[in-house]
Order: C-alpha cells, then sequence, then structure tokens
C-alpha cells in the first residue's frame, strides 16, 4: 500500500512556478480614492494604455517584502513608505490568456506558464511628484471607480485591497492621514471615509465623530483662494494618537 502511495505521488506534477509582488499604491484627490498604475513597455496590452498594477518579479536574493520596497521606491523615489502585505494570489488560471504569457516572456525574457503574486497595500499623499526613473514609460493615477480592464487578475487584486483598507482603518485608524495633506477639512476627511467605504456618511454625525478624535487638532487657520466660505483646517497629531 505505502508502494502505491509513492507511485501516485510521484506521478502527481508538482507546481513549479516563478514568484512576484504587486502594489496597490492608493492616493486620494478630488474625493475620490486613486489607483497607481503603470504602462506596460511593449506593443502587447490589454486595454488602450496597457495599464496595469505595478509589480516585479521577485529576484533570487530578495525578500517578498524587499522586491515590494523595490518597486515603491522605483515609483516613487521614497525609501520608506507604509507597506502591508494583505494577500497572495494563486490561481492556475493568472497567467492563462495569451496575450499575458506572451508579455511575460518578452518582459522577463523567459517562458512563465504559472506566476504566483504576492500583494501589497500602500498609501501615498497624491501630490508626491512621482519619481518616474523606473522602467515604465507612463505612470499616472486611475480612479478606483474608472479602472480600465487589466491583465492578470489586476482587477480582483484592486477589489479584495478595497476590502483590506478598510479592516486596516478600522484597526489602525491613522493610516487615514497618509492619504490626506499635511493640514485637512473636516469635509476632505469626511469625503475620504466615504470614498474608502464607498457610501455616504451623514455630516452631522461625522462631526460629533471627529469631536471624539483628540489626536485631529483644530488649527488657528482656514483654507486660502477658494470659491466658497473658507473652513477650518486641521492637522493628525502623531503624538497624541500614540500617547
Amino acid at each position: 500500500m505505502e508502494a502505491q502511495t509513492q507511485t501516485a505521488a510521484a506521478m502527481i506534477p508538482f507546481m513549479q512556478t516563478f514568484v512576484s509582488v504587486d502594489c496597490v499604491i492608493f492616493g486620494f484627490e478630488q474625493n475620490q480614492l486613486n489607483v497607481l498604475l503603470v504602462q506596460r513597455n511593449t506593443p502587447l496590452q490589454i486595454n488602450e494604455k496597457g495599464l496595469k498594477l505595478p509589480g516585479s518579479l521577485i529576484y533570487q536574493e530578495e525578500t517578498a517584502d524587499e522586491a515590494a520596497h523595490r518597486v515603491l521606491f522605483e515609483l516613487t523615489g521614497i525609501n520608506k513608505m507604509t507597506l502591508k502585505q494583505f494577500k497572495s494570489f494563486t490561481s492556475p488560471q493568472r497567467v492563462s490568456n495569451p496575450e499575458d504569457v506572451a508579455w511575460l516572456e518578452v518582459a522577463y525574457n523567459n517562458k512563465i506558464n504559472r506566476l504566483i503574486t504576492v500583494a501589497y497595500l500602500s498609501l501615498c499623499k497624491i501630490n508626491r511628484k512621482l519619481n518616474l526613473i523606473s522602467k515604465y514609460k507612463t505612470v499616472e493615477w486611475c480612479p478606483v471607480s474608472k479602472l480600465p480592464a487589466m491583465p492578470f487578475d489586476h482587477n480582483q487584486i484592486v477589489a479584495e485591497s478595497l476590502e483590506e483598507i478598510r479592516s486596516w482603518v478600522k484597526s489602525d485608524p491613522a493610516v487615514i492621514f497618509e492619504l490626506l495633506p499635511n493640514k485637512f477639512t473636516a469635509t476632505e476627511m469626511r469625503h475620504l471615509f466615504e470614498a474608502i467605504y464607498q457610501k455616504k456618511l451623514d455630516v452631522r454625525n461625522f462631526q460629533k465623530k471627529l469631536t471624539t478624535m483628540d489626536y485631529v487638532v483644530p488649527l488657528d487657520e482656514k483654507q486660502t483662494a477658494v470659491p466658497h466660505r473658507a473652513a477650518q483646517l486641521y492637522k493628525f497629531d502623531k503624538k497624541r494618537y500614540n500617547g
């Protein structure tokens, strides 16, 4: 019986695969969440611009975390960004589209028919100047509500990252301030929560909630150069939050 089991196991084709990282980088602007997308550098593309999530195969001597930090640094020029690994995507169907297979072969000079990716979530102030020294010709912010059809399972990765960011904000509310400017209005903060949870919030209830956050400090400043009544500005006090 043991010999039969060993023979049966020997006949099973064990997985031989490459491993990559893909990064979902969120920014917030004009009351909506945006995702940083990059353009494939070959004519093989699934949408008009060939847009996809930034990512890379993991180098031989790298960990997954190191690869993700490398990808983010190439895109933003920022050495230290908040980064959270949230899921591995392992479906054998990830590399089933002939166009994706062809692109991988051109991009990495290797025949790749099985690819596991480790997905990361990061938050970035959208007004940061992007580094643009990376291998990508085009880098752009795209509203979550207007994402194109992307290669592999990148649309699914973004959808699941939205669930993850909601859990992240619930367990560590401070992360939300990585998406807001250093000085912000209560309305901007409310719109950010609405974008993350994809639902409208009652203005009065949100204002009451804001008063319970002693780490959100009102400033003796108001907006300037706005076509409407200037609103009070606030800032996030990290010391109060950690205290």
